[in-house]
């Protein structure tokens, strides 16, 4: 496999980390002061990706194969439960 098909195929198993990430980091910077949403924003989605994308990669390691359901329901149990944290804690 070439560099550029082995980028693709990582970035497409942590798309679904980052994505639900972002999600989860919009909602959780919306109650910033305006002038703060963005940079919390980013800050929110970050400290949810990376561990989400560990998630995946464990999920990958131990079942030997992407994409498997019990991988996806780790990875919402995991960011809800973060993204609960977060949101208590900035309260």
């Amino acid at each position: 496999m070439d560099a550029p098909t082995a980028l693709l195929h990582l970035l497409q198993l942590l798309a679904p980390a980052w994505a639900m990430a972002a999600l989860l980091g919009a909602r959780l910077a919306w109650r910033a002061p305006a002038g703060a949403r963005w940079r919390r924003w980013g800050r929110e989605t970050l400290w949810l990706a990376v561990p989400g994308s560990a998630v995946l990669v464990a999920g990958l390691v131990v079942s030997g194969a992407d994409g498997r359901m019990a991988t996806y329901a780790a990875l919402v149990l995991v960011l809800g439960s973060l993204a609960a944290w977060r949101a208590r804690r900035s309260a």
